[in-house]
């Protein structure tokens, strides 16, 4: 039986209805989990957190003041953390104290390259790379703590934990950039990867001038993988695993590449991890 032209678009136009109710719905559901939306309705001090508050060995152990938080900010934003803070736009009126970077370029890659260039040997034990933005909604939504709240995610880090490791991102939420839709060879391309690392300690695929057979000691990986978006805790003797020349080889890259500045910077999120000798896919 032919249904009626009349009933026929009713009914695709229902179908078509539900349809993009379902993939909106799906969208948000995938918002809200990226976002910790659900913590602003729901969450009380007494809810379940990731990072715990406990006293540990690590944390006994290491001198008062042994740990800085690196930030990058521009000049207009408002931070009332007195440590390692960049200003990346200075201006006439920046204070001749203040710290800056060469250029404001790579977002936050930048002012974090220029503290480890510049205090390369005079590290304290901990070192902590966050943005400016202390916490809220929609600008902090990355930030993997109660409210998006960077002063009680550095409040209950696991110091421990992070001397173990040497590397640990502080986002555990796997979307954005972790899930297996995102594993991908996007943002870092071969050319990248080669441009990135030459001339470092670990260096691309290159050619044996004897054989001319390719070299890999340090190959691209097919997948690379880590939860955005470039705020890790490091050690001392994790940055200290490659020299000092590694990171100016980095900021240099960063600088000159040809790649604008969210670009660069998208690169240096995908690659922080694995410049800190992680597994390409966390």
């Amino acid at each position: 039986m032919i249904l009626p032209r009349s009933r026929y678009a009713r009914t695709s136009l229902v179908l078509s209805i539900l349809i993009g109710l379902v993939l909106l719905t799906l969208h948000v559901l995938d918002i809200l989990g990226q976002y910790r939306a659900y913590e602003y309705i729901f969450w009380t001090p007494e809810s379940p957190v990731i990072f715990r508050s406990v006293v540990t060995a690590a944390d006994q152990q290491l001198e008062p003041g042994d740990k800085i938080v690196v930030i990058a900010k521009l000049e207009k934003e408002d931070t009332d953390w007195q440590r390692a803070i960049y200003i990346v736009d200075p201006s006439d009126t920046t204070p001749k104290d203040a710290l800056t970077t060469p250029m404001n370029k790579g977002h936050e890659a930048m002012a974090y390259l220029t503290f480890l260039v510049d205090n390369y040997d005079t590290l304290p034990s901990t070192i902590a790379f966050l943005h400016s933005h202390r916490d809220g909604f929609l600008r902090a939504w990355h930030t993997d703590a109660p409210l998006h709240d960077n002063v009680y995610a550095m409040q209950h880090l696991q110091l421990d934990f992070v001397h173990h490791s040497g590397y640990v991102n502080l986002r555990c939420k796997w979307n954005p950039g972790c899930l297996r839709s995102h594993s991908g060879i996007i943002h870092v391309t071969p050319k990248i990867w080669q441009a990135v690392f030459a001339n470092t300690s670990t260096p691309p695929p290159s050619l044996d001038p004897q054989t001319a057979e390719q070299i890999v000691p340090f190959p691209m990986p097919s997948k690379i993988g880590v939860a955005c978006c470039a705020q890790f805790v490091v050690s001392r003797e994790q940055v200290y695993k490659r020299p000092r020349e590694d990171y100016v080889i980095f900021r240099d890259w960063v600088a000159d590449t040809e790649l604008n500045d969210a670009h660069s910077g998208r690169v240096m999120e995908y690659l922080w991890h694995i410049i800190f000798a992680a597994d390409a896919v966390q």
